[in-house]
C-alpha cells in the first residue's frame, strides 16, 4: 500500500475538503455508537465496529427518508400523468417551429402544476445520497492511512482509534482489505458481498418495474430504458465493488437492503395509479374496510351500495321518471 493517500490530492482532494463537515459527522456517529456497544460488553475490536457502520446506514436512511417520501409522491405523480404527457407530445410531434415548442412546453408545465408533479423531484434524494456515499468511501479509505500515521486524524478517528478499527475482521476478512489485497478466503467473502449488493439492486429494480408500472404509461422506448437500467447499474457495481475496502462494501450492502425494504413499503403504500400494485392496494383497502364495518356492525360496501340502489329505485317509483318542470316566477304587481 502506498504511503500517499491519493484522495487528498488533485480535484478529489479539493472536493473532499468541501465535504469535510459531513465526513466529521459520520466519524462521530460511528465512534459514539461503537462506544455504546463497548459499554454494554462487546469487544472494542471486531463486530462492534461493523455494527457501527450498519448503524450509520440506519441514521443516514432516517435522515433522508423525508426526501424519499417526497420522491415517492413525485414519481407516482409523474407516472400517473404519463399518458397525458404522451398525448401532448404526439400533438406536437414533427412540429419544430419555435411557436409549437413553446406551446408544448407551456402545456407540459401546466400539466405538472395541475397534478403537483415535479420532474426533478425524484433526483433530489440521489443528489444527497451521492455525496454521503462519497464521504463514507473517503472516511473508510482514509482510516488505514491514519492508523499508519500517514494522514492527519479525521473527526473522531485519531491514530489509536484508526488502528483499532483497522484490526477488525468480519467473516475472516479485514475491513480495510480490498479484493486485490485480501487473501483467498477474503476474496471469496468480498465476491459474495458484491454479488449480494448486485442482487439487491437488480431485484429492487425488477420488482418495481413489474409491480409499480401502469400499463398505460408503457411504450417501447420506456421499456427499453428500464431494461437497460436493470442491468447497467448491477454491472457497474461489480467493477466498482472490487476496488473498494471491505468496510465500504458492508455499508453498501446494508444500504441496499434498506433500499429494498423501503421499496416494498413504497409498493404497498404508495403504488403508481393503474399499476398492478395499485390494484392490489385497492382490493386490500376494500377488504380492510369491509372487515372494519363488520366489527362495527355496519353493512359492507357491497350491501351499502345495494341499499342505495334500492332507495334510488323506490324514490324513482314514487316520484316518477319525468323531470319536474320548472315553475315560472310570478310577476310582482306594481
Amino acid at each position: 500500500m502506498t504511503d500517499n493517500f491519493l484522495l487528498d490530492s488533485g480535484f478529489w482532494g479539493w472536493l473532499y475538503k468541501l465535504l469535510t463537515p459531513v465526513e466529521w459527522l459520520m466519524t462521530q456517529v460511528m465512534y459514539w455508537f461503537h462506544k455504546l456497544l463497548t459499554l454494554i460488553g462487546m469487544p472494542a475490536v471486531g463486530l462492534s465496529w461493523v455494527l457501527s457502520i450498519i448503524f450509520l446506514v440506519i441514521v443516514v436512511q432516517a435522515c433522508v427518508f423525508p426526501l424519499f417520501y417526497k420522491q415517492m409522491k413525485s414519481m407516482r405523480g409523474m407516472q400517473a400523468i404519463q399518458p397525458k404527457m404522451m398525448k401532448i407530445q404526439n400533438k406536437y410531434k414533427g412540429k419544430n417551429d419555435p411557436a409549437s415548442k413553446e406551446a408544448m412546453q407551456r402545456e407540459m408545465m401546466k400539466l405538472y402544476k395541475d397534478n403537483h408533479a415535479n420532474p426533478a423531484g425524484s433526483c433530489l434524494p440521489m443528489l444527497i445520497q451521492g455525496p454521503v456515499f462519497m464521504c463514507m468511501f473517503y472516511v473508510l479509505s482514509a482510516i488505514p492511512y491514519i492508523a499508519r500515521g500517514k494522514r492527519d486524524p479525521l473527526g473522531a478517528f485519531d491514530v489509536a482509534t484508526a488502528q483499532e478499527f483497522s484490526e477488525t475482521t468480519f467473516f475472516g476478512t479485514k475491513v480495510s482489505d480490498t479484493f486485490t489485497t485480501a487473501g483467498t478466503s477474503g476474496k471469496v467473502v468480498i465476491a459474495i458481498f458484491v454479488f449480494a449488493m448486485c442482487a439487491c439492486l437488480w431485484y429492487m429494480q425488477w420488482n418495481t418495474m413489474r409491480r409499480n408500472t401502469a400499463p398505460a404509461s408503457m411504450n417501447k422506448q420506456t421499456e427499453r430504458m428500464q431494461k437497460m437500467m436493470l442491468w447497467i447499474f448491477p454491472i457497474m457495481y461489480v467493477f466498482s465493488g472490487v476496488a473498494m475496502p471491505f468496510a465500504v462494501l458492508v455499508y453498501w450492502l446494508a444500504n441496499n437492503i434498506c433500499n429494498l425494504l423501503r421499496s416494498f413499503w413504497q409498493l404497498r403504500e404508495f403504488p403508481t395509479p393503474g399499476s398492478p400494485a395499485a390494484l392490489d392496494k385497492e382490493k386490500r383497502d376494500h377488504d380492510n374496510e369491509n372487515r372494519k364495518r363488520e366489527r362495527e356492525g355496519r353493512p359492507s360496501l357491497e350491501e351499502e351500495e345495494l341499499i342505495k340502489a334500492k332507495e334510488e329505485e323506490e324514490r324513482r317509483s314514487v316520484q316518477g321518471h319525468q323531470r319536474q318542470q320548472p315553475q315560472r316566477k310570478k310577476r310582482k304587481k306594481k
